[in-house]
């Protein structure tokens, strides 16, 4: 039941932004697509829910239960960025807003960029690993609560694991090709008809 419930929340993470948008920009309703986009943490309130309602009657703690708390942790730290990622493009292709704005390819730029995707990434493991503590705590045994655990050194790895690609960016920063140099820094040709 837990699979299928997170199965659910991801299927209406999508449906409620995808309904959210477009009462935001294509039927020209911003308040409601507003009100229908902060519904999305409701998901993730009912998946906690059902979660500790199944642990309190008896389920064998087990790796859909530490499933859920990764995906509770994944959303709490990537949802927002989904969503204005989303949301740049959605206001592009139907709402005539301006082009988003593309992730830096090279450089120290780039390396920001890994690094606060990273920091993401151990917000979303830390969310996981307090609320599998929880659990663990509210079982108190030790002998079952092993899966647990393991979902905990799971998040744990994929910290270092994502830490260390956003430090080979640092390290190791890629450069631009040569044409493409200094586009960036040149100011555009003016041309006079």
């Amino acid at each position: 039941m837990i699979v299928t419930l997170i199965v659910v929340c991801e299927v209406g993470f999508w449906v409620l932004l995808a309904l959210g948008l477009s009462l935001r920009y294509l039927a020209r309703l911003p308040r409601l697509g507003a009100g229908v986009l902060l519904l999305e943490p409701l998901l993730e309130v009912v998946l906690l829910v059902v979660t500790a309602v199944d642990l309190k009657n008896g389920a064998e703690p087990d790796w859909k239960h530490g499933l859920a708390a990764l995906y509770i942790g994944f959303t709490v730290a990537y949802g927002h960025y989904t969503i204005k990622w989303v949301d740049g493009h959605f206001a592009h292709r139907f709402a005539g807003g301006p082009p988003p704005v593309k992730a830096p390819r090279y450089g120290s730029a780039r390396a920001r960029h890994e690094a606060k995707l990273w920091l993401r990434t151990l917000l979303a493991a830390a969310v996981a690993a307090v609320l599998l503590q929880f659990a663990i705590w509210y079982v108190d045994d030790p002998g079952r609560t092993t899966p647990l655990t393991d979902w905990q050194t799971a998040a744990g790895r994929a910290v270092a694991i994502h830490g260390l690609i956003a430090l080979s960016y640092t390290i190791w920063q890629k450069k631009p090709p040569k044409g493409e140099e200094g586009a960036e820094r040149r100011p555009p040709v003016r041309v006079d008809r």
